[in-house]
């Protein structure tokens, strides 16, 4: 079997952080504040989903190189109680495919101040381990899932499981896992006729529903703009069966533009990063299954919190380390511009 190589990403050098100002917070040199977590608890993945990763899947991390539990609560605490995260949400990969992420759940939701906790999964396993997740303090559940055909989830997947990820939202539904929000990536020719039955399909059963335009963090490097559906086009197609009108609600740092359905209460979200950017009130910090913190998830660089973990670092030590890592992020992600460069990671590996 041929893996897709990923590459090593560049570790980043110390950034200047003279000007700086002296605030305990993530802080950048444009204002804004990061207060989102998004952790990766694996690079694997049950599914093969074909925009994300290739057929015989990819290069996966070694063991060694991967945060333990203990690891990751630390870090995890270390965000909340001194750089002052208020959400965590944990990613994958898939993160159900991690054997002790209960274990890390709890350990975040026992933080002080208890921050808002969640994860994004593709639902395959969810409908077991739902009630675990609750018990431990999950809060609520983001599930994949682009197609309502079982003969195209099977297609797009290369996995015929789609009937598992229907009683996986169920599940986390009845668990209080709520809202249950579905993403789903709309891609043309293949998919882009569904944006009105999924509409549909969680205004029904009290989801959700939130299009993310396609990026370009698959590993093959493929990405194709005449091939992603912008969001335009999705709520031209939503417009033509539904009234949409747009939530008065400031959306903050929230990456999705929200839309009351047909007067509401029930809303519809779109993440527009390619078309309509938000990264000027982009509010996250992400750290990747073995360690790495990236202060943009299209970040081309990384900084290294594995090693001094492992080598006795104090957690200010550490917690210095991360503010100057986001006080050196980019204004921007970059994608319309020329000679934009994608990460050497793919998505599965940097958690969505």
């Amino acid at each position: 079997m041929t893996a897709v190589n990923l590459g090593v990403p560049v570790v980043r050098s110390a950034p200047d952080v003279s000007a700086r100002p002296e605030s305990p917070h993530l802080v950048d040199r444009f204002g804004r504040v990061a207060t989102d977590l998004r952790v990766s608890l694996t690079d694997r993945c049950n599914l093969r989903c074909t925009y994300c990763m290739p057929a015989e899947g990819l290069d996966w991390l070694p063991k060694p190189e991967l945060l333990s539990d203990d690891e990751l609560a630390r870090l995890v605490s270390i965000a909340v109680t001194r750089l002052g995260v208020t959400d965590v949400r944990f990613t994958g990969g898939e993160p159900l495919l991690r054997p002790g992420i209960e274990k890390v759940i709890a350990a975040t939701t026992a933080l002080s101040p208890r921050p808002n906790t969640s994860m994004t999964t593709n639902g395959i396993t969810l409908a077991k381990r739902a009630a675990g997740l609750a018990e431990a303090g999950l809060d609520r559940v983001n599930v994949s899932l682009d197609t309502l055909d079982p003969a195209r989830f099977h297609e797009m997947t290369r996995r015929d499981r789609i009937s598992d990820v229907f009683a996986g939202m169920a599940a986390a539904r009845d668990a209080g896992l709520t809202p249950v929000k579905v993403n789903s990536v709309l891609l043309r020719g293949v998919n882009d006729d569904e944006a009105v039955p999924l509409l549909r399909f969680a205004l029904e059963n009290g989801y959700q529903l939130r299009f993310i335009e396609q990026m370009p963090l698959d590993p093959q490097h493929g990405w194709d703009r005449s091939s992603m559906v912008t969001a335009e086009e999705i709520l031209d197609a939503l417009g033509r069966e539904f009234t949409l009108a747009p939530e008065s609600t400031d959306r903050g740092g929230a990456p999705a533009e929200r839309w009351l359905v047909d007067g509401g209460p029930a809303v519809v979200g779109v993440i527009a990063s390619v078309t309509r950017p938000f990264c000027a009130a982009c509010d996250r910090t992400r750290l990747t299954a073995d360690g790495q913190l990236r202060n943009c998830l299209f970040s081309t660089s990384e900084t290294d919190l594995r090693a001094p973990l492992r080598a006795g670092a104090t957690d200010e030590e550490i917690a210095d380390l991360w503010r100057g890592t986001m006080w050196a992020k980019a204004a921007g992600h970059g994608i319309n511009r020329a000679g934009f460069d994608q990460p050497d990671r793919p998505m599965s590996a940097i958690g969505g």
